[in-house]
């Protein structure tokens, strides 16, 4: 099965987008490159918020990033994970960036099969605030085979 028909069958769909302020996806020789796009949840992870609901919120995030690609690109096939990087609103003392952004990875290893194209380097940092509240931000780097 297509990474583009997994994805739908997780039930994601791919609305039009419409420009904004900031290119969501560019598109740079074999290269699609996003800006970071924020969860829905806010808040502080390890300040009223847990690992598993910014584990769902880097879903999300990811979720978006594969909306914004399938926008600029016109499809998920024929595309390889190769970075994300994650930025999670947390509390002085929390560790679990890590465990969270699994959220992001999780999802686009089940899309990109995380034995083959869906197999990235990531890093998964922790702020002091991100925009909005957010409680998450991922951005990501796929390269186009």
């Amino acid at each position: 099965m297509s990474a583009e028909a997994r994805a739908k069958n997780l039930g994601i769909e791919f609305p039009e987008q419409q420009p904004g302020y900031l290119n969501l996806c560019i598109k740079s020789g074999h290269q699609l490159i996003t800006s970071g796009h924020t969860s829905d949840l806010k808040g502080v992870l390890g300040g009223g918020l847990s690992v598993e609901q910014g584990y769902e919120a880097a879903k999300d995030c990811a979720t978006k990033i594969l909306q914004s690609v399938h926008n600029t690109h016109g499809t998920l096939d024929g595309l390889k994970v190769i970075k994300l990087l994650g930025c999670v609103y947390s509390a002085p003392d929390f560790t679990d960036q890590h465990l969270v952004i699994n959220g992001a990875s999780d999802l686009l290893h089940e899309i990109f099969d995380k034995e083959g194209d869906g197999y990235h380097a990531r890093s998964a940092l922790g702020f002091a605030a991100l925009p909005t509240g957010a409680a998450v931000e991922v951005e990501a780097i796929f390269e186009i085979k």
